[in-house]
């Protein structure tokens, strides 16, 4: 993009026309855009409002100091300090310009009276403490300006102005940039729809079957006596355990809700079978629940697969439950194990109503 800097260009006037001249065709060389006091109407109070706006939008401040001091504002400092005191103020990049022997500058261009010769004397101190550089003649100082500001501008970049029309190239092009990531983002959004995240294939998972650990009571029926505690084991797939679970989580649910709804698959499943073993054939089973271990072991099985990931909806500060809900790819899967599928045909349906009707 190609840039152009504001100058600030801040100096007494008519004793140093021929000097700015050289001062401002420098700067258009460097593509640089040169503001200063000329620009300006008389000096009043709204006037240095104006001109510190103009400081404000500028991108560097330049001082050349010659055999004057300038005129006074009403604070006792020539407007020329000022304007440097207020880049100062407000951190704008600075070089200064200072002639070499001011001794030597002609009297018609030097301060007449000895106050304004110890003021010139008391800036000029204030501006050697920083960035400055020496000029004797008019072409000197052309030379000298072209050389420095090229140097400030590569050891303090600075904003600039662009063209309208460059910006809205690069506008555009950064829009098209933005477009592409956005499709690209979309289309990774839509392979962890439909896949299982890196590293899972390693993982047990589908119609694996795996081991899980639970216990229940046992009571004789019409009888309150303590119950008896007993532990079992029982064999279920990952898509088993996954399918018990993955409808509580279309939104979201609690972890004891997950919980429950494990105990009483396991009820389900292993209830006849328990009931059929010698020492449990006359007793009442209940409070089947999976032991603490084995649920944590589902839990987080299921999250490295990336089925199910912690909900990050907002909550009130007295709710510290967990909540859990379904990753994208949880919902294919869970749509998959779970929805009907549609039957080539009835004939089954057919046949038992008419076993009905006879």
């Amino acid at each position: 993009m190609d840039k152009r800097y504001q100058v600030f260009v801040s100096s007494t006037f008519q004793d140093l026309e021929e000097e700015r001249q050289e001062v401002m065709h420098a700067l258009l060389e460097l593509d640089c855009i040169p503001s200063g006091m000329e620009l300006f109407p008389a000096a009043n109070e709204s006037q240095w409002n104006l001109i510190k706006k103009v400081i404000d939008d500028s991108d560097y401040y330049l001082l050349i100091l010659g055999g004057r001091y300038g005129s006074i504002g009403p604070d006792g400092l020539s407007y020329t300090e000022m304007e440097y005191r207020y880049a100062l103020s407000i951190e704008k990049p600075i070089i200064a310009f200072l002639h070499r022997e001011p001794g030597k500058i002609v009297a018609s261009k030097s301060e007449a009276t000895d106050a304004g010769k110890q003021k010139l004397a008391d800036f000029r101190t204030l501006v050697e403490s920083r960035l400055c550089k020496m000029w004797e003649t008019p072409q000197e100082l052309g030379s000298v300006v072209s050389r420095s500001l090229v140097q400030l501008i590569k050891s303090s970049p600075a904003i600039g102005w662009v063209r309208a029309n460059e910006t809205d190239r690069d506008a555009a092009k950064e829009l098209l940039q933005l477009r592409k990531r956005v499709e690209d983002l979309q289309a990774e959004l839509d392979r962890t729809r439909t896949s299982a995240p890196k590293g899972a294939e390693n993982l047990a998972q589908g119609d694996e079957a795996h081991s899980v650990r639970f216990s229940f009571s046992g009571r004789k029926p019409g009888q309150y006596v303590p119950s008896t505690s007993w532990t079992a084991g029982s064999s279920m797939t990952w898509n088993e355990l996954f399918s018990v679970v993955a409808p509580l989580m279309i939104h979201e649910a609690k972890e004891p809700a997950l919980k429950t709804a494990l105990d009483a698959k396991v009820r389900e499943r292993n209830y006849d079978r328990l009931s059929r073993e010698k020492q449990l054939a006359d007793l009442e089973l209940s409070n089947f629940s999976i032991q603490a271990e084995d649920f944590q072991t589902i839990k987080v099985q299921l999250r490295a697969l990336g089925l199910i990931t912690k909900s990050e909806k907002t909550r009130s500060v007295k709710d510290s439950g967990t909540y859990w809900t379904l990753t994208p790819y949880g919902d294919e899967v869970m749509t998959r194990l779970r929805a009907i599928r549609k039957h080539e045909d009835n004939t089954a349906g057919e046949d038992l109503l008419a076993s009905d009707e006879i």
